[in-house]
């Protein structure tokens, strides 16, 4: 299974860190140097997930000369907060690019949906001949649901909008998928949520102001991602290169999710891995899933991807998932 190419959507509009600081209180250097946040995208009025999902995706089938209507499985992992409420989004994609025959899954890890969708790909390349192309989608603003004026989500303030997509095929050129890992972490199922308009809190003219993303228990949530997050990330990230046949030291570049600048810079000395083999994502905030998708992007435009080149994509999502994928260039990639 290979990564045959890659699409990104970002919006025009951004918010940079002296917003942040001005909505949040923060000093503008905490924005910036702390929470690593020197601009990020926002949404404009026609900025929705599944739409920037689309546009990602005909990006991705454009850049590879590929017609929408050769893929077999379309698989979405637009956000869950999305352009209409109790609706799956890859009926839609596939209307969107034209795979009017293809088949479809909506998939929800939060932002480690790609690799969950990595994983489902793998599968149906395996057990389903007839398989030749699986388009992987997603769209996301959960920027819409964060309170700037509460601390215990300072961890969130990075929310950003945007689309990305990947094109993955039977046969290269691209990046050959080598490996795979997932954690999940259910002490942490309720740390994070939005506490209103579900089946629980229904959403009522009183708690509308209510529906933003809380922290049930922020004390523990801390003390536990403190304790379990790095060292779960270093355990996928080496998982997948043992599946792969590698070891650390073959690593060429990591994509990584945006997270704060000390915990970014803890993951790549805990690999063994330089500054100059990943990119921090400062300018473009945490676009949640699809942060593994515009890091591979920016790294293959910058020339940091080469014949050969070894890659990591590392990520994690509330609830608490955790994932990795480990690639190898071969042949080239359409970006």
């Amino acid at each position: 299974m290979y990564v045959r190419s890659l699409g990104v959507y970002l919006p025009e509009g951004r918010m940079d860190a002296e917003e942040i600081a001005r909505r949040s209180g923060l000093p503008r250097e905490v924005v910036v140097e702390k929470l690593g946040i020197v601009q990020k995208p926002v949404p404009g009025p026609s900025d929705h997930p599944a739409a920037m999902a689309a546009w990602a995706a005909k990006a991705a089938l454009e850049a590879a000369g590929f017609p929408g209507e050769r893929v077999d499985w379309v698989l979405s992992m637009v956000e869950e907060y999305k352009d209409y409420p109790v609706w799956a989004t890859a009926p839609y994609l596939a209307l969107q690019v034209g795979a009017m025959g293809a088949r479809g899954l909506d998939l929800n890890q939060k932002c480690a949906s790609l690799m969950g969708a990595l994983e489902v790909a793998r599968g149906l390349f395996a057990t389903r001949e007839g398989v030749g192309a699986v388009l992987v989608a997603g769209g996301y603003r959960n920027g819409d649901l964060v309170d700037y004026q509460d601390p215990q989500t300072r961890f969130l303030y990075d929310l950003a909008a945007g689309g990305g997509a990947i094109l993955l095929t039977r046969e290269g050129p691209g990046l050959r998928v080598l490996g795979l890992a997932h954690r999940m972490d259910p002490s942490l199922a309720l740390s994070v949520k939005v506490p209103v308009g579900g089946t629980r809190a229904p959403l009522t003219p009183e708690t509308l102001g209510e529906f933003r993303l809380r922290v049930e228990d922020p004390a523990f949530m801390k003390a536990r991602l403190d304790a379990t997050s790095i060292p779960t990330f270093l355990e996928v990230v080496r998982e997948a290169l043992a599946e792969a046949g590698y070891a650390e030291a073959d690593l060429d570049y990591l994509a990584l999710l945006h997270m704060k600048r000390s915990a970014h810079r803890a993951v790549l000395e805990g690999l063994g891995l330089g500054p100059e083999q990943s990119l921090y994502l400062e300018r473009f905030g945490h676009l949640g899933q699809l942060d593994p998708i515009l890091s591979l992007k920016l790294a293959w435009e910058a020339g940091r991807l080469r014949e050969g080149s070894l890659v990591a994509l590392a990520a994690a999502g509330v609830g608490y998932f955790y994932g990795a994928a480990v690639l190898r260039l071969e042949g080239g990639l359409y970006a």
